[in-house]
């Protein structure tokens, strides 16, 4: 199983295996040398001047930080990953649990209790983490994390946003006897947001009157014959012995939610959700998003249709857990470490850290534990230096695009589809490198024109038109009004939760990462079987082909995917 990023794959690879070796020296020493952390943090913009410096950061002002301990064995992870991935090998599918993954790959305990140690002799107070999660979560002024890390902390005006962001003066460094891989939230020059769109917002942007923006609303089963989390199951499931029975589903949210709005949603429609439902704050971070509080700005619309989306697919699932925090890094350690273990977990954030590697470890832990991460590719068409493409250009996610569906009726089965007009994909801006499963052969060619050089997406699709029906700030809900690929995500984390569902009643482990599998698969007769393969429409500078593309990828499931993945 091939890493995705150059960047990052030989020389920090050394760096991680010699870090991994190093004995463990007393704090105190004090000819210590500085240990340069393995990610980088410094944002372009700082070192252009394409931001403008305003200052210095007030030194008793109060700053969160995740501090992420590297891989141990990268190398040996990166050739268990290519066993585990091998259809032929006899370690195929033989998932690592929790503390099995620690035991091999995770930080030693020596080394863990190394960084409390450091992070508590410098002032920060430790909030959080687990050895499991190769994070330390810790709290302190501004002045201890610039002595703790030898960076100074600036604010600066943001280039193309009406706001000011703060970041460090130059790369951290530690003394601390190894290297840490990240220290999370030492800046916040991009803000995470969700990938959904508001129809009156692409109609303003696209210079179009609101009514003149096609939707194919007309066959759903909800209010003004919008759709339900329900009619996708209809469409593309189209089953009933099925249901996600047993599984557990994780969301990935940097905002919490008001469950009345699920409730409402699930009231205005005469349906029952039936699955419990849990808020778990990852950092600290509040679970709760009411419109009314101070502010009244906090909107759970993102969050709300995650779950509709996600449980309107597989309606039996065991448990849906909504992991919510403000660092990408103690979201995904907690995705990787809780139990029970979510196998399958959907995304519809986007947002660009500084450094592109920043969740590969954990990314690849998911892969090595039977997890599958669905990212939302993005509601901006072509993805570009400005069109935020990540996570979903990451090698080690499913990347999912959006889809124009028509059904035959209310709770009816498909009918037709075609490319969503700003389904978000193309040739990764990050420079990723192409994986292994997109080097096949039939994948890559003159007709979708991706690249055989960097990480092409996305990787699958569904409906994202807006055509759906929301409920969301305890107001009135919205029929036909959102769109966009953060529909899709959690569709596709429900849909894989009915794959897994029927391999364990087979007593089989999870299908685990998926891209190597289907890529495979669907470059045979398979493929007619496993995929609906959008070929009209266009998003961008790609268009929809026979076979593969870059806006819809190899389309949207049909039943017969799960009896392939799940013979």
């Amino acid at each position: 199983m091939q890493k995705g990023n150059t960047m990052h794959s030989g020389s920090r690879s050394l760096l991680l295996a010699a870090a991994a070796t190093l004995p463990v020296a007393l704090l105190s020493t004090p000819a210590a040398v500085a240990q340069d952390v393995l990610t980088h943090h410094v944002r372009e913009v700082t070192q252009t001047g394409e931001a403008r410096l305003i200052g210095r950061m007030p030194p008793q002002q109060m700053m969160s930080l995740d501090l992420v301990l590297p891989l141990r064995d990268p190398a040996g992870l990166e050739a268990l990953l290519t066993e585990l991935y091998d259809p032929q090998s006899a370690l195929f599918h033989q998932f690592l649990t929790v503390p099995e993954f620690t035991s091999r790959f995770g930080p030693t305990q020596q080394d863990y209790d190394t960084v409390v140690q450091f992070a508590r002799a410098h002032g920060l107070a430790v909030t959080g983490g687990s050895r499991d999660g190769m994070e330390v979560q810790v709290k302190g002024s501004v002045l201890a994390v610039e002595t703790a890390f030898h960076v100074s902390m600036r604010t600066y005006q943001h280039p193309t946003e009406n706001r000011t962001f703060y970041a460090p003066d130059r790369e951290p460094s530690t003394d601390l006897p190894f290297s840490l891989w990240r220290i999370s939230g030492l800046d916040n020059e991009s803000l995470p947001h969700p990938l959904l769109v508001r129809k009156s917002d692409y109609a303003r942007a696209h210079g179009l009157a609101e009514e003149d923006v096609v939707t194919h609303a007309t066959t759903g089963s909800g209010p003004s014959a919008s759709f339900l989390g329900s009619d996708m199951r209809a469409a593309y499931y189209g089953g009933t012995a099925l249901t996600g029975a047993g599984q557990n589903l994780g969301l990935f949210e940097y905002v919490g939610t008001d469950l009345a709005d699920l409730n409402t949603y699930y009231k205005n429609v005469g349906q029952t959700n039936k699955v419990p439902i849990t808020l778990l704050s990852t950092d600290g971070t509040s679970t709760s998003c009411v419109d009314s509080q101070a502010g009244g700005d906090c909107d759970d619309t993102e969050q709300t249709l995650d779950m509709t989306q996600a449980l309107g697919m597989a309606p039996g699932l065991s448990s849906l857990v909504m992991y919510i925090g403000s660092v990408d890094t103690a979201i995904i350690s907690a995705m990787t470490t809780h139990s029970p273990l979510p196998t399958t977990i959907g995304c519809s954030w986007g947002w660009t850290p500084a450094d592109p590697s920043t969740l590969d470890p954990y990314f690849e832990k998911m892969a090595a534990q039977g997890q599958n991460f669905f990212a939302a590719s993005g509601d901006s068409s072509t993805w570009s230096r400005r069109n935020e493409a990540w996570p979903a250009d990451d090698a080690y996610v499913v990347s999912v695009g959006g889809t124009d569906l028509v059904t035959t009726g209310a709770g009816g089965a498909w009918k037709s589809e075609t490319a969503w007009v700003d389904s978000g994909g193309g040739i990764s801006p990050d420079k990723i490198a192409i994986p292994s499963w997109q080097k096949l052969k039939g994948v890559i060619n003159a007709t979708n024109k991706g690249s055989t050089t960097y990480r092409n997406g996305p990787d699958v699709s569904a409906n994202a038109n807006f055509s759906f029906y929301t409920c969301a700030d305890q107001t009135a809900c919205l029929a036909n009004e959102y769109g966009g690929t953060s529909f899709a995500a959690p569709m596709w984390a429900g849909y894989i939760a009915l794959v897994n569902q029927q391999l364990a009643e087979e007593g089989k482990t999870s299908i685990g990462f998926l891209n190597p599998t289907i890529y495979a698969e669907n470059v045979t007769s398979e493929y007619a079987t496993d995929f609906h393969d959008i070929t009209s429409g266009k998003s961008g500078s790609y268009s929809a082909v026979t076979g593969y593309d870059l806006v819809t990828g190899w389309g949207t499931p049909r039943a017969g995917l799960i009896n392939t993945l799940a013979p």
